[in-house]
């Protein structure tokens, strides 16, 4: 049987940190989440898969580029201006000697710091506002010094996020392997696909869920044509890079850069499962694979378990964005949660 790890999150993966800054009112809504490794470094790959999307330093992690470990990673929100969120993780970690050396000194080195970005701009009235520097900074002390438990819902670079009409936010979600070992992921839902069966109401993600996890019901039939009349009432088609799902599966098991890729490709499976349609010309959905090398290499059975494992944990990761996401009215404008939108199914 199939069992979540001790908090059934990223932070179960043991050497992970997580720091986040969530920017709400006045304008705001949009934030930062920048996920560390506790011993300076971790193994990481990527796979982007959107039509749209914004990154910075994926190059490094081919398998091919000389460059083995990366030493954080960012994910915000701002569209292609949130990618600046990335120079203040690497200031914070450059200025304490983490990164990649370049010589004879501690203190010269290049911190290893990939990132990708979701698009909210205007969501909370300016448009004008969007994270950089000094709150990619703020989140990096955060999980240096603060070592932040992990919040799901609107925060850090979900605070934001929409996801076929209903608020979007971040979720998480882990699994216990057979050998001990953890396979976890984050996710942040900002996609333009539907998250939900149309004709029944249900989360596409909720058959997914595990025995511990909340159970949900068919909604009502009423509930469901007032999400479906909202959705008509949308304007469609949605312009290019309004949207863009992330998101981060780790594992302590050791792992190759290529191993890391393949994980990330396992998370996109997962994410297939929770929102359709996906990867499309309108999304950049983009996934990091990353191994914090705390449990030996393993086998080849014990590869397929992960890999199973990876992609249902990136669709509970879908369903528990939703469900921990909250209903928000900005100026820029107005978007219910599933929960509100669907009361008789929670």
């Amino acid at each position: 049987m199939t069992a979540p790890g001790p908090t059934n999150g990223l932070l179960d993966v043991a050497g992970l940190s997580i720091g986040q800054h969530t920017l709400s009112g006045e304008g705001w809504l949009s934030g930062v989440t920048v996920i560390l490794s506790n011993d300076g470094a971790m193994t990481a790959g990527v796979d982007v898969r959107g039509g749209g999307p914004g990154t910075r330093e994926t190059d490094l992690l081919d398998p091919t580029a000389t460059v083995q470990q990366v030493n954080a990673i960012v994910l915000s929100g701002g569209s292609a201006y949130g990618l600046a969120t990335a120079d203040g993780v690497a200031d914070e970690l450059g200025a304490r000697g983490i990164g990649f050396s370049v010589g004879p000194t501690p203190d010269q080195v290049v911190p290893i710091v990939p990132a990708a970005v979701v698009f909210d701009l205007g969501r909370g009235g300016h448009f004008g506002l969007h994270p950089g520097h000094e709150v990619g900074a703020s989140a990096a002390r955060a999980a240096l010094t603060q070592r932040q438990s992990l919040v799901q819902g609107c925060v850090g670079a979900g605070t934001g996020t929409v996801a076929g009409g209903l608020k979007g936010g971040i979720g998480s979600a882990s699994t216990a392997l057979p050998d001990g070992a953890i396979v976890a992921a984050l996710v942040v839902l900002n996609a333009m696909g539907s998250v939900i069966d149309q004709r029944t109401g249900e989360l596409l993600a909720a058959r997914y869920l595990l025995d511990a996890e909340p159970r949900l019901k068919r909604p009502e039939s009423a509930e469901l044509q007032a999400y479906l009349i909202t959705c008509e009432s949308l304007e469609l088609p949605l312009t290019a890079t309004q949207n863009t799902t992330l998101a981060v599966v780790a594992t302590d098991l050791v792992l190759t850069k290529a191993q890391c890729r393949r994980l990330a490709g396992a998370g996109h499976d997962g994410l297939a499962r929770g929102v359709n349609p996906v990867h499309t010309l309108f999304d950049g959905d983009t996934i990091f694979g990353l191994s914090t090398g705390r449990r030996p290499a393993p086998d080849n059975t014990a590869q397929y378990g992960l890999m199973s494992a990876a992609g249902d944990c990136v669709t509970r990761a879908v369903a528990h964005a939703l469900l921990s996401a909250t209903s928000i009215t900005t100026p820029g404008g107005s978007w219910r949660s599933y929960a509100d939108s669907f009361p008789s199914a929670v």
